[in-house]
């Protein structure tokens, strides 16, 4: 019940606009965070818009592009795209915040005794390509809100990390998924450094 009113937090916060377009905030604006050991993570992908088409609309395309080449093939594609985020891309995101934050704080996903909360939503996926002779890395656009658990009401930071790439090291990203993982990566790393500093 908990975890369902964070996430109607979310959405109806995101879609209010209450999110300005800033970079994250950090130092004493983050100083409640002090002394805290752990944070629970949630994410949402409500709305997300893949490149300049919606979510639904992309997903649609790809469906109908495989299906027509092999049956079943955009199906099994639809169903990856949905699956890669709980568990690729959150788990990526999760790996690297904390690695980054080493022992100063941790981020985790079922950490539901955590005070605070670190909702991650996903506003923007550009897949990118890997053909060989042409590449475009991946990037997301997250808007973010640290909220009591308890009290997820209680809105305590906002800000947003735009345009985070993506791309693996070598040029094997042939498939979107390996690509949009790494800016999860690169989204956790980036987080979990400014965060941990603000618990000093």
């Amino acid at each position: 019940m908990k975890n369902l009113k964070i996430y109607a937090l979310a959405i109806a916060l995101l879609s209010s606009g209450i999110i300005s377009a800033q970079k994250w905030i950090t130092g004493k604006d983050l100083s409640y965070l002090k002394g805290q050991k752990e944070m629970l993570l949630q994410f949402t992908y409500d709305n997300m818009m893949v490149g300049k088409n919606s979510e639904s609309d992309y997903v649609k395309e790809k469906v109908e592009d495989y299906n027509k080449k092999e049956a079943g093939k955009g199906d099994a594609w639809a169903k990856a795209w949905t699956e890669n985020r709980a568990s690729g891309f959150e788990p990526k995101f999760e790996e690297l915040f904390n690695k980054t934050a080493g022992d100063k704080l941790s981020a985790d996903r079922k950490k539901t005794s955590a005070k605070y909360t670190l909702i991650v939503h996903t506003v923007m996926t550009e897949p990118g390509w890997n053909i060989g002779i042409s590449k475009k890395p991946a990037a997301c656009n997250y808007e973010l809100l640290i909220v009591e658990t308890a009290n997820p009401s209680n809105v305590l930071s906002k800000g947003v990390l735009n345009g985070v790439p993506g791309s693996q090291f070598g040029g094997y990203d042939y498939d979107s998924s390996t690509r949009i993982k790494e800016c999860y990566a690169k989204a956790g790393k980036t987080l979990g450094g400014k965060l941990a500093k603000a618990t000093k």
